[in-house]
């Protein structure tokens, strides 16, 4: 897997309404900060996929190497997070939230 990065952050703290976009963003032990709590603390989704899914991470990584990250911990930005797995019905993957910390757009995936 080569080293992919951060391109887009978003919280949706109404359900039904649209997100807020966000260049930086304190992750906390339930999710992004100012996000509504949802199935899982934080969703991640491969930059190919992003087109009207309403996730917290884009990454610029392909959406085989997101989900082959499953089961693994990974870096993001000064957070750590759990591949949970596959997002449901969604496009992209669940995380839970292993140390919190602050992610920036341009921070790594590692």
């Amino acid at each position: 897997m080569s080293t992919a990065h951060v391109t887009e952050i978003h919280t949706y703290p109404v359900k039904g309404e649209p997100g807020t976009d966000l260049s930086e963003v304190d992750v906390e032990e339930g999710g992004l900060a100012g996000d509504r709590r949802k199935k899982a603390p934080v969703h991640l989704i491969s930059r190919e996929q992003s087109e009207g899914v309403r996730a917290n991470f884009v990454v610029d990584l392909s959406p085989e190497d997101l989900r082959a990250l499953a089961g693994s911990v990974v870096s993001l930005g000064a957070a750590r997070l759990g591949i949970v797995g596959p997002a449901g019905t969604c496009a992209g993957v669940y995380a839970d939230v292993e140390a919190p910390g602050h992610v920036r757009v341009g921070d790594a995936l590692e």
